[in-house]
């Protein structure tokens, strides 16, 4: 028996040892705090943070990765994303992907597109819906978790919800039956059921789309349609909490963003023109604004050379409205929208519209750990590099605070302790 026990802990050592990775880095931003610190060690065990900081001893017979002059950061969070969507200019390049794709396409599409997402240092993700793929993001975050295809930890939001008559695609004969983009619902004990079936079949959080049909105001303010009434946003909002998840909401204008703030959403989504009062609102109830400022700056142009000549406004009202929810205080978190705008273009190019338009380097990087891991409830998990939390971890070359455009050149990818990208 003694031979036994001490071949078991001899294995066991063994195990732990060579489970062990040291990185090291000349510097490293936490975002526990506005400090950097330099030089940067990082103890991972498994697929845990076992230790973090400057004067950190390597275990004995532990892998030793030296990053040389790079900046050790926690792995990014993209709070909107699309997996199951390819860019979406005009209506025809929406539609084109639900009337000739396959789900079963759009799903290679999509393994394709998580991949890209995950080496560009995004090791999590919360998809706002398929655009018309079903319940193909749940197959998708199935599928990582599993081992079958590289890509970030999904948190995915299944159909999303609108109204008859609210959603695209449009403009086709009554007489024709042909796919949409979200689950239409319609009334109040429909969107009760609409959320039990969406949640019973994989979704972590639900989506509903709050305003459509964007004009100016006489008063020369962005105003809109709300989709749902108030009392079926309320039923929305209120099964969704009762079964334990939470509700983004896409709102643009005040008739929407009234609506969703009214019956107490956890996310306004794009929020591009939001008035001061109920910016006021987000802050008190704690509302996280996903700004998406980098999809709005890429469709704006041809969304508006198609004919939608309100986007060619769009991008005006968004930096206001952004500028003003960053100096009133409101909780914003890294959202990019990427599917709207094509995956080949990196999403990281949020950072530079983020600072931009005002944040300091370090509140955009702070908005895509910490802050989206705290919308996401996993605060405990991602978000910060200490011990503990997942062994999330990127790098970029030099110092993101002195370039922020350095955050669209990651070159190591760590995601649960497992490498993906070492340049």
């Amino acid at each position: 028996m003694k031979q036994l026990i001490l071949s078991l802990l001899l294995t066991t050592s063994l195990f732990a040892a060579d489970d062990v990775t040291v990185i090291r880095a000349a510097r490293m931003i936490d975002a526990k705090s506005d400090a950097v610190i330099a030089p940067a060690v990082i103890v991972v065990r498994g697929n845990r943070i076992e230790a973090a900081g400057r004067d950190v001893a390597a275990p004995a017979g532990a892998k030793v990765i030296d990053l040389g002059d790079a900046t050790l950061l926690p792995g990014l969070i993209d709070a909107h994303t699309h997996v199951l969507l390819q860019g979406d200019v005009t209506a025809e390049d929406y539609d084109v992907q639900l009337f000739k794709e396959s789900m079963a396409y759009r799903a290679l599409r999509a393994s394709r597109a998580v991949k890209i997402g995950l080496e560009n240092g995004f090791t999590t993700m919360r998809d706002v819906e398929t655009e018309g793929a079903m319940y193909t993001d749940v197959d998708v975050k199935r599928a990582i978790n599993n081992g079958v295809i590289p890509g970030p930890r999904l948190f995915v939001s299944t159909r999303a919800m609108s109204v008859t008559g609210g959603y695209g695609p449009s403009g086709y004969s009554p007489e024709i039956s042909y796919p949409r983009g979200v689950q239409i619902v319609d009334g109040v004990e429909a969107a009760r059921k609409a959320v039990r079936e969406q949640i019973g079949n994989g979704a972590d959080w639900i989506k509903i789309y709050s305003d459509r049909s964007y004009f100016v105001a006489k008063d020369g303010t962005l105003s809109s349609i709300p989709t749902f009434t108030l009392e079926e946003t309320k039923a929305i909002v209120d099964e969704t909490h009762r079964l334990r998840r939470k509700v983004a909401a896409h709102a643009m204008a005040r008739p929407g963003l009234t609506n969703a703030l009214t019956a107490g959403v956890d996310t306004i989504e794009h929020g591009v023109a939001i008035p001061d009062d109920l910016l006021d609102v987000m802050v008190k109830n704690g509302v996280y604004l996903c700004p998406t400022l980098t999809v709005t700056e890429y469709v704006a142009p041809g969304r508006a050379a198609a004919g939608g000549a309100i986007w060619g406004k769009m991008p005006v009202y968004h930096r206001d409205s952004f500028q003003r929810a960053l100096k009133k205080g409101v909780k914003i978190a890294f959202g990019t929208d990427v599917g709207g705008f094509p995956w080949e273009i990196n999403q990281a190019r949020e950072f530079m519209y983020e600072t931009k338009f005002g944040m300091t380097p370090m509140q955009a990087i702070r908005s895509a750990t910490i802050v989206a891991a705290q919308l996401l409830g996993q605060e405990d998990n991602l978000g910060t590099i200490e011990a503990g939390k997942f062994a999330d971890i990127v790098a970029v070359p030099g110092n993101p605070l002195d370039d922020i455009g350095v955050m669209e050149k990651v070159r190591f990818v760590m995601k649960d302790g497992q490498i993906y990208v070492n340049k």
